[in-house]
């Protein structure tokens, strides 16, 4: 293992990372992301259907996921449907890829001096 670290993440990389987690906090946000990936692109009425959610409440939490970049809508007609967007996922666990990296090359360092 080298005991090189990668370089730390970039305050620009940080900031849409944390968007992203942030997005994903909310328990009901989660789900409509799980929902999004299993089923593909949905209306808001296939997402609300068989929860106690309302429209107007999925609508603000697809929203939050929109502005993350987690999902996108498409317009069909005069319904919008909704889909999964992979590529900012992939990015936030890429940047707990670098995170776990930095951890691993400071703890690699720590039992190297206790065993020195």
């Amino acid at each position: 293992m080298s005991l090189r670290p990668r370089a730390p993440l970039k305050k620009a990389a940080l900031r849409s990372c944390a968007s992203i987690f942030a997005a994903l906090g909310d328990e009901t946000r989660l789900r409509l992301v799980a929902v999004l990936c299993a089923g593909g692109t949905l209306s808001i009425a296939q997402l609300t259907a068989g929860t106690d959610i309302t429209r107007q409440a999925v609508t603000k939490h697809l929203q939050v996921l929109a502005g993350a970049g987690l999902v996108r809508d498409v317009k069909v007609g005069r319904e919008r449907l909704w889909e999964f967007e992979p590529a900012k996922l992939e990015e936030g666990r890429r940047s707990l890829d670098a995170i776990a990296q930095q951890w691993d090359h400071a703890l690699m360092k720590l039992k190297l001096t206790v065993e020195a």
